[in-house]
């Protein structure tokens, strides 16, 4: 293992206790495997036979509790946290499909015949899009319906109230930093806004509006958004989404405050805000978000600036695409749903580095490289690249482009800058060519 991945690991799992300090030092070996072979098997990851079945011993121990290895990430998380005024703190659910597969405890997805489990994170990611870590997490298997259709257990929407419900915890904890729940359209849940209310709104909420509901004087709440002339106009580049190329994109903007009924009698006070595509090409499909949110605004401003944030859900997208595709964590084969989580609970931690080196090569290019990676790793680059090595400290940018590379990133000016599927191949060899430069070393020595 090479010392970068010692220091942020170290760094990273602080205080990590799983009652046995074996079992913490297993956990972090594991760590360091995964991060340096996030594509590999497990078998493949670890370094020989006996640390493999050392690596099983450890995914099989009940004694060890998926949410006591996540603890430590999630502490640090809200570390990063508190150096920032605002941060968004956004909500999905990602199914993960181990149909065919025969673990012990998983449950239906979409359809009873396709079986898996879920999973619920909440991920802390700044404004300018940095994401700093998972700060909450649920993962469950549903059980099967019963004979009249009922399925048993809690409901799933629960979850997101009780994903407000920690959020307005942990901002009693940094009073600095104004924390705001987002989430997509499954949130849109007069339930979680009460709730909201009857903790005095500790943190903001942002979603997605599913339901346009009747006004208390009859008229539908999107249509009464945007009566009357627009604030203004937005205009943006939408990424490249799955087959869908880049284009840019005009909106314009309404917002009107409104009552909505609570179901309880009374009324929720809210903010409807949409942004409405103009100008969309021939054969596409416009864009229109529809938001519902407990702030106020004033201006066009405002409402951009709440636009911006709702855009950054996509980073939890790219979190997810990671975590299945980079990490390929839906190729494990471990037996039983209590050793996958265990699995997943280390794999999370790995997907979230792997956005986080992307976004900070972007947006702090001029980093030291050596702040992240070790020399082995830097030199390793280089050399992988047939790049010369510079004569003063590597900036990470340039360092992440090379990584790249390596992972198919062309490097052409018109490409931009590289996105996490190249960087985690990259990541691969890089981490194998430091492991080859070490052990070459220790051998002459």
């Amino acid at each position: 293992m090479t010392k970068a991945a010692q220091r942020w690991t170290d760094d990273e799992f602080a205080g990590l206790d799983l009652g046995d300090i074996r079992l913490n030092k297993r956990a972090k070996i594991l760590m360091e495997r995964f991060a340096a072979h996030p594509e590999a098997s497990i078998p493949a990851a670890c370094d020989g036979w006996s640390e493999t079945v050392a690596a099983y011993r450890f995914l099989s121990n009940t004694d060890v509790d998926w949410r006591a290895i996540l603890e430590p990430h999630w502490v640090r998380t809200q570390e990063r946290m508190r150096a920032h005024p605002v941060m968004l703190c956004i909500q999905d659910t990602t199914e993960l499909d181990f149909n065919g597969q025969e673990t012990a405890g998983l449950g239906p997805l979409n359809y009873e015949a396709r079986r898996g489990m879920y999973l619920h994170p909440t991920y802390a990611v700044t404004p300018g899009r940095e994401p700093l870590g998972v700060i909450d997490a649920w993962m469950w298997a549903r059980e099967s319906r019963d004979a009249d259709g009922v399925r048993p257990g809690q409901k799933e929407s629960t979850r997101w109230i009780e994903g407000y419900e920690r959020i307005a915890e942990m901002a009693a904890q940094m009073p600095q930093t104004r924390l705001v729940y987002l989430a997509d359209r499954e949130a849109d849940m007069v339930a979680m806004m009460r709730r909201a209310r009857e903790l005095n709104t500790p943190a903001d909420w942002l979603v997605r509006a599913k339901h346009n509901r009747c006004l208390p004087d009859g008229e539908k709440l999107w249509n009464y958004t945007t009566e009357g002339a627009a604030l203004g106009e937005i205009a943006f580049t939408m990424p490249t989404r799955g087959t869908k190329k880049a284009r840019p994109v005009r909106q314009q903007l309404w917002a009107r405050a409104v009552e909505i009924a609570d179901g309880k009698g009374g009324v929720i006070n809210a903010t409807c805000i949409i942004a409405r595509e103009i100008g969309t090409p021939h054969g596409v499909k416009s864009i229109e978000w529809r938001l519902l949110t407990n702030r106020t605004v004033s201006g066009a401003d405002q409402v951009t600036e709440l636009i911006d944030w709702y855009r950054a859900r996509w980073e939890i997208e790219i979190y997810f695409h990671v975590l299945k595709n980079g990490c390929e964590v839906e190729t494990l084969q471990l037996g039983a749903v209590d050793r996958v989580e265990r699995a997943l609970a280390l794999f999370m931690v790995v997907a979230w580095r792997v956005t986080y080196l992307m976004r900070l090569g972007r947006t702090c290019p001029d980093l030291d490289a050596s702040l992240f990676f070790s020399a082995d790793e830097i030199r390793g680059t280089y050399l992988l690249t047939k790049q010369q090595k510079p004569t003063h400290p590597a900036r990470l940018n340039e360092v992440i482009r090379l990584i790249a590379q390596l992972g198919g990133f062309l490097g052409r000016k018109s490409d931009g800058e590289p996105g996490v599927k190249t960087i985690w191949r990259g990541l691969d060899q890089v981490m194998t060519a430091a492991q080859t430069l070490q052990a070459l070393r220790e051998e002459a020595s």
